[in-house]
């Protein structure tokens, strides 16, 4: 298979009535293991690295996008290639030349005006290079370690008409929207607003991401893919099975024992988390 653009995959998704998996990877064992869960559950997946991945790799996006790249080239299924929480302009310039068919442009945490002028002159120069753009209204809690939102601070919900008009204005391709959800829960104990979801998915003329989905037990997933999800982005899931499987199998110094353990774990529960959106 050839890398295949995040948009035509989230758009397939859609056709019918499913959402695609985005899988947040870290390390080269990340981008094996979800494509290994993707194949043996026989459905596209993107693979996605976002700014705090780049700059855990000292900040150069080449080395792990290639490496992404040749594993979504080498699948058996259709991979994309999603660059994730982009708040530099610089980073998101790189996107096209570094093989990225798509990026999610966030500036989520900016008063709603400042949001609406960022996000449109990245989506202008996205499209003009190509790229599907994705941004966020209404601001999912947890990133960077942040603490959850309350439930009622402003903007911790995404407004239905506010959200229109913002897709309106800005010309985004997707709209990720905070409906309950919450970043680097490492407990599946969330719970989604499903009456917003409901009023978004009538309101919203664009595909709806959901971020901060490893916190989300099964139903819930579910019930957001049913309800008009069809991006669903995963991370700290991989992670915790990762880290676990590490834990258990660390027990000397060469590390193929352990990052083999932990690139099957991650593999499980890719294809595991992929089942319940389909």
């Amino acid at each position: 298979m050839s890398l295949a653009p995040a948009g035509v995959l989230v758009a397939e998704a859609a056709a019918a009535g499913r959402a695609v998996a985005a899988f947040n990877v870290i390390t080269l064992e990340h981008a094996e293991a979800v494509v290994e869960g993707a194949e043996r559950a026989g459905t596209p997946v993107i693979l996605q690295l976002s700014e705090n991945a780049v700059k855990f790799r000292g900040g150069a996006l080449l080395p792990i996008s290639r490496a992404a790249a040749a594993c979504a080239e080498a699948a058996r299924v259709p991979v994309g290639l999603h660059l994730d929480h982009v708040k530099s302009p610089d980073l998101l310039r790189q996107a096209a030349d570094a093989g990225f068919g798509s990026v999610m442009y966030d500036a989520a945490h900016l008063p709603y005006a400042e949001n609406l002028e960022a996000t449109r002159s990245a989506a202008d120069w996205a499209h003009a290079n190509g790229l599907w753009i994705e941004a966020e209204l209404g601001e999912v809690g947890g990133k960077n370690g942040a603490a959850p939102l309350d439930p009622h601070a402003p903007g911790a919900r995404t407004d239905p008409d506010e959200a229109r008009r913002f897709v309106a204005d800005s010309g985004v391709d997707a709209l990720a929207v905070a409906i309950g959800s919450t970043h680097a829960m490492t407990s599946r104990t969330a719970s989604l607003d499903h009456a917003l979801l409901a009023r978004l998915a009538k309101t919203v003329d664009v595909p709806l991401v959901l971020h901060g989905s490893s916190g989300l037990p099964d139903a819930e997933l579910a019930a957001a893919v049913a309800g008009g999800i069809r991006k669903v982005n995963i991370g700290t899931a991989l992670n915790v099975a990762m880290t676990e499987a590490i834990r258990t199998h660390l027990t000397g110094a060469d590390p193929r024992p352990y990052l083999t353990a932990a690139r099957t774990a991650m593999a499980a529960t890719a294809e595991a988390m992929i089942a319940v959106l389909n």
